[in-house]
């Protein structure tokens, strides 16, 4: 159990229960969240409608209390009113009006800027009064759904008005958004910053492509199975490919994304961490810490494969036809500037220096304006090594695959021949589906769900810690640089397609190529 935990938490259904029992849901206990950032997109369509969807599912405490911060000058009734819209338009769950109430008696809003003395100093009583109005117990959580520029002033404001500390059973903890800084020393300066107020086993940094229930399911697969373990290594693998995919451009975001592109985007959180899940070794538990440990071990072997000119490519869309609609290019798009280098596309190899996975290239790609919206993680077996059937039997027969579709459609899917009825044998490829929708009754929870109950759980074990982000950025980093170095920009591909012709060549060198989701 971490650091931090209370008893109250840890016995808070059923004081008899081993908490370590997970057959049953875990509830928080007594505890409140504090948003600052809450006018944004983030915590309209995601955070508000997750906590309503926890508390709906029965999993927060009766006295649960949500306290935005921003400079609106709001009423707590006006916060409430901001909540029950962002319910109604975006919650997972059915609305059900008890549910609603209960939870609306433990909103509180503080208007403030981050520079403001007095409006923290209110923040502060406001919890204390939270404390003993609503048994919140000093435990409360901090969610930074704001940019990096401003985590320094807020972490000294919580410092300085003493919303930091805890004592005894009490815990505080903070939530922190990527991106995780913009390269390794920027990152090592913002972990330093969140540090000096909150110890690391409180500091909760969410990828919310690791709260989704496929990425959890990979390591269900790999290790409670006998069937996959055996061939998940270099004797029986060819190469894996993780790609996230998506089909819509950046219109309205260039405040955030020019000058920060697909890699650092991407590349750097979601998809080494789901390389990390997809390659490590079985932990001998699925504590928090042993998690860590193997994901960080296979960070650590993880390398780049040169030369970068050849094993590495980018690319930035044009306007072109997507989904039956004409539509406009980066550059054209509001707000980027015509002459931008920034990347919308982004592939990267690496490969893991270990036992398992010596020689297997892990390709991984992103993109915006691509053939359709899909993240999955495709592992490409080796072809048989001797096919006793005639040229013409086996004309269509591709590689053996195993795919984890992590969004959308969440399931997997198993490639592999089969012989065609008929009186000839005749090989072709054939599919076997298993789809989350079709296999349970219950919906899977939205990533923000499990992420939020895990903060106040204080359940570390799918949130990255220090070393892991610095260690993505040590991967990552030459491959900004090498770009960066270039008088060229990024290869033009059109929107609709499946990235440029660099990312083909990519591949092909090796006599690959990329999968089409």
């Amino acid at each position: 159990m971490s650091a931090g935990t209370s008893a109250l938490e840890r016995d808070w259904t059923n004081p008899l229960r081993d908490p370590r029992d997970k057959r049953l849901p875990r509830i928080a206990g007594p505890c409140g969240l504090v948003i600052f950032g809450v006018t944004g997109d983030l915590s309209r369509k995601k955070l508000m409608p997750a906590i309503y969807d926890l508390a709906n599912r029965g999993l927060l405490p009766p006295g649960f209390a949500l306290t935005g911060f921003a400079r609106r000058d709001w009423e707590t009734e006006d916060f409430g009113q901001v909540v029950y819209e962002a319910v109604k338009e975006h919650a997972r769950t059915p609305f059900r009006q008890e549910v609603w109430d209960r939870l609306a008696e433990g909103f509180r809003f503080v208007q403030g800027s981050f520079d403001d003395d007095d409006a923290f100093d209110r923040l502060e009583q406001t919890v204390a009064d939270l404390d003993r109005i609503r048994g919140t117990n000093g435990n409360h959580a901090f969610y930074l759904s704001i940019p990096p520029s401003a985590f320094p002033v807020v972490c000294k404001q919580l410092a300085r008005s003493g919303l930091s500390s805890q004592q005894d059973e009490q815990w505080r903890r903070v939530v922190i958004e990527k991106p995780f800084g913009h390269d390794l020393q920027s990152a090592r300066e913002l972990n330093g910053i969140v540090n000096e107020v909150f110890p690391e086993d409180s500091v909760f940094r969410i990828d919310h492509y690791l709260g989704k229930e496929t990425v959890q399911n990979i390591l269900a697969l790999r290790f409670a199975n006998q069937l996959f373990e055996p061939i998940w290594n270099s004797h029986y693998v060819d190469h894996v490919q993780i790609t996230m995919a998506e089909d819509i451009g950046l219109g309205g975001r260039a405040g955030y994304y020019d000058g920060i592109g697909a890699a650092r985007d991407v590349i750097q959180n979601h998809l080494l961490q789901l390389l990390a899940f997809t390659a490590m070794e079985e932990p001998t538990s699925f504590s928090s810490d042993e998690l860590r440990a193997e994901k960080t071990k296979v960070l650590n072997a993880t390398r780049l494969v040169g030369p970068l000119d050849e094993t590495t490519a980018r690319g930035q869309y044009t306007g072109g036809w997507q989904g039956g609609e004409l539509v406009r290019g980066l550059k054209e798009e509001e707000g980027f500037d015509p002459n931008s280098k920034t990347e919308t596309y982004a592939a990267i190899t690496c490969e893991v220096d270990t036992r398992r996975w010596a020689g297997v290239p892990f390709y991984l790609r992103t993109g915006k304006r691509l053939g359709r919206r899909v993240t999955e993680i495709a592992v490409m077996f080796k072809r048989a090594p001797h096919l006793p059937f005639d040229a013409t039997m086996t004309e269509e027969l591709g590689q053996n695959a195993f795919v984890i579709r992590v969004q959308p459609d969440e399931g997997v899917t198993m490639r592999f021949g089969s012989k065609v009825p008929g009186s000839q044998m005749e090989v072709r490829d054939v599919t076997m589906d298993f789809g989350y929708g079709t296999a349970f009754t219950e919906a899977s929870p939205e990533a923000y769900e499990r992420l939020i109950l895990d903060v106040l759980l204080g359940e570390p074990s799918l949130f990255p810690v220090n070393q892991e982000v610095e260690r993505s950025w040590e991967i990552l980093d030459p491959v900004i640089e090498h770009w960066a170095a270039q008088e060229d920009g990024p290869d033009p591909y059109p929107a609709g397609s499946w990235g440029p012709e660099s990312a083909e060549r990519m591949l092909a060198r090796t006599g690959r190529s990329w999968r089409r989701p």
